[in-house]
């Protein structure tokens, strides 16, 4: 159990202390009340109690939005590095481009997912406990689930992408010292269905309309609208820099890129489908043993 404890003297420093959580006054309370404490009242108000629950679950479920993000971003470019590798000894995704993607875009993800503002639904959830994870069951399905799309997405762009749509193998010209239009296109549809992604993660509990609040973060909006507007400077201008096809991509790659990354919003809700069924169908298993269990506890001896 989570033990909370408010105090404002001396005589209340030892139980603030001892306490998980310790409320001290910051108007009428003494300084050593205040420094045993770990949360002061600055208005001497009980109401701020619920602000700073409230907050302090929005921290928390920030942390989890970034958690899913990274880490989906981490799978699928790691399995798209070592896949390249093994195949063409190259690995379709440069290393000016996975820094990109690791850090600026990831920077730049950290930032905005950690600014949404707390709502009054998060004091509607049940208290975490200490003990679980913070990776939840439904995060573990939303990163497996989006990783294989992203993965699924990137072989066959890699594979059957040049008989697809009429491109040299992006390895051939890898050969000859060229930036590819292949492997340019492969780098731009995997970015963007990070964005995409993007915004499907600031939901953790399978909700269905993930642009819900989504407008009224004008950070969290900017920072997607800027990180869109790198990506298409660098594949439109950075040729030499990004290891970018000279020419960039035309009006048909832009647009099977955009549609995959869109993509990742449809995966988001066949996600939540299937994980709604599970759990279920889970309970529906368990609910005759549950109920045989009760009926053994009731039975009189």
């Amino acid at each position: 159990q989570v033990v909370a404890m408010t105090g404002d003297g001396t005589n209340d420093a030892p139980a603030l202390k001892r306490a998980d959580i310790g409320f001290a006054m910051g108007v009428a309370g003494t300084q050593i009340a205040k420094d045993a404490a770990d949360i002061i009242l600055l208005d001497d108000n009980f109401a701020s109690i619920v602000t700073a629950a409230k907050w302090g679950r929005n921290v928390y479920a920030s942390i989890q939005k970034f958690l899913q993000f990274q880490l989906t971003v981490n799978i699928a470019a790691v399995v798209t590095a070592l896949v390249g590798a093994f195949v063409y000894q190259t690995s379709p995704l440069a290393a000016i481009q996975l820094l990109w993607v690791n850090l600026l875009m990831d920077s730049l993800a950290s930032l905005a997912l950690a600014s949404e503002p707390p709502v009054e639904e998060l004091l509607q959830k049940p208290p975490v406990n200490r003990t679980q994870s913070m990776i939840s069951k439904h995060m573990w399905a939303n990163m497996l689930g989006h990783s294989a799309y992203q993965i699924i997405v990137v072989m066959v762009l890699l594979f059957a992408g040049p008989d697809m749509f009429d491109l040299e193998p992006g390895h051939e010209a890898e050969d000859r010292d060229e930036h590819s239009t292949h492997y340019t296109l492969i780098f731009n549809a995997f970015v963007w269905m990070q964005l995409f992604n993007e915004i499907n993660c600031r939901k953790l509990k399978g909700e269905v309309n993930v642009f819900k609040g989504m407008f009224n973060n004008p950070l969290f909006c900017g920072i997607l609208i800027t990180t869109a507007g790198l990506q298409v400077l660098i594949v439109e201008f950075g040729s030499i820099a990004f290891s970018v096809a000279d020419d960039g991509l035309n009006g048909k790659y832009w647009g099977i890129s955009l549609i995959l990354g869109a993509g990742s919003l449809v995966v988001q809700q066949i996600i939540n489908v299937i994980y709604s069924i599970s759990q279920h169908y889970n309970g529906t298993r368990h609910s005759p043993r549950l109920q045989k269990d009760r009926a053994a506890i009731s039975r009189p001896l």
